[in-house]
């Protein structure tokens, strides 16, 4: 058996709360039966075994003392005992005894959010009612293949743009921001017709000729039953630039799902400050999407919630808030605060390359010999001071 096709095996200390994490999910989604099965079982073997993420979302687990900082009221007694055996006095080098998983960092919401979208697509084909027959490695590989395969299909069963499909919902300064409108009755000519222009699985339908079944049923039931709206930024002659589709929440706010400019990728930046101004218009809520970050985008919360550029994050509630979610955008930032900086330094000092530093954290950082070999001649001169 091909190993893209095995679950792996790992000592994961927080596998409960790992689980315990997707199905809390999965209910809050109101999934389907089948589904939420699939996510329990497949989902979870996946991550405790195979997922290759960040190191802040995935972390070896190496001393007695990294295992307990997470646990207030002890660590697992199973865990201490394997981590004691690893590291014992007689005990060679070897690999990380235990690991542990952010069951919400950006990367696994991301993943299982791919994964909801392709298990959602199987509805009216061979695999519906059937979804156990198929691992997570093999769902990961079919959506790639099918992905893939978008591209050299685009062209069959060509749509026209339908003008009363959409409505001007925000005028920016190179483009309009549209609604798609499930009560135009095209709403899904529409959806295809902004899916073959922007070459993505929005309105990838099945069924070209019916516009049924595929992703583009995911998406489209979604709109027409008045759980999710869909937005497109168009330039010219009614060209697609970006998609934007937010589910609406119980309490009326908008969750941006995704931000998609042509073929998946991030939205140029010169629509990024229309972007910004349009999600401000928006009651949404305090989440940011991977192809938000993408983007260098934050939603912020405090004295002045909403969307932000990463840049322009200048108050140190802001700048924590990004150090807290996206401790890898700090780069970004113009002016860290030194409370920011130093919790980036005991973290990961490559987080501080380029920035101006304090001197008695750059003097520190010099004594420590942490200092990236990028940084050392910017800090040497400040920190002998």
């Amino acid at each position: 058996m091909r190993t893209s096709t095995v679950y792996l095996a790992r000592n994961v200390v927080n596998a409960p709360e790992l689980k315990a994490r997707i199905i809390a999910r999965s209910r809050a989604r109101s999934d389907a039966p089948d589904i939420a099965a699939w996510l329990q079982n497949h989902f979870y073997r996946y991550l405790v075994g195979n997922l290759n993420a960040p190191a802040d979302a995935v972390q070896a687990i190496t001393t007695t003392a990294a295992l307990q900082q997470g646990y207030a009221a002890g660590a697992p007694a199973w865990a201490l005992a394997l981590l004691a055996r690893k590291t014992g006095p007689e005990t060679a080098p070897a690999a990380p005894a235990l690991w542990w998983i952010d069951p919400d960092h950006d990367s696994v919401l991301a993943l299982e959010r791919q994964l909801l979208e392709f298990l959602q697509s199987r509805k009216g084909t061979s695999l519906e009612g059937k979804l156990a027959r198929i691992n997570c490695p093999q769902a990961l590989e079919r959506w790639a293949q099918e992905h893939q395969a978008f591209e050299a299909l685009q062209l069959a069963g060509w749509r026209q743009h339908q003008p009363h499909a959409v409505q001007m919902v925000w005028q920016g300064s190179q483009g309009a921001f549209v609604e798609l409108l499930p009560s135009s009755g095209v709403l899904r000519e529409e959806m295809a017709y902004e899916s073959q222009m922007m070459r993505h699985c929005l309105g990838q339908f099945a069924n070209r000729h019916q516009l049924t079944g595929g992703y583009g049923e995911h998406y489209a039931e979604g709109c027409e039953q008045g759980r999710m709206r869909i937005f497109s930024y168009r330039t010219g002659q009614a060209q697609p630039r970006i998609t934007i589709n937010a589910w609406l929440q119980a309490d009326g706010r908008l969750r941006i799902d995704q931000i998609k400019g042509k073929q998946n990728r991030p939205p140029v930046d010169r629509y990024r400050a229309d972007v910004i101004a349009f999600l401000n218009q928006l009651n949404t809520s305090d989440d940011t999407p991977d192809d938000a970050l993408g983007m260098r985008l934050l939603r912020t919360s405090g004295a002045q919630p909403g969307w932000h550029a990463v840049e322009n994050l200048h108050s140190e509630a802001e700048q924590l808030q990004l150090w807290q979610r996206q401790p890898r955008l700090l780069p970004h930032l113009q002016h860290t605060s030194p409370l920011v900086q130093w919790l980036a330094a005991a973290h990961d000092c490559s987080l501080l390359a380029g920035q101006h530093l304090p001197p008695a954290l750059a003097y520190t950082l010099e004594q420590a010999g942490k200092a990236p070999p990028r940084m050392q001649a910017h800090l040497r001169p400040e920190a002998q001071r």
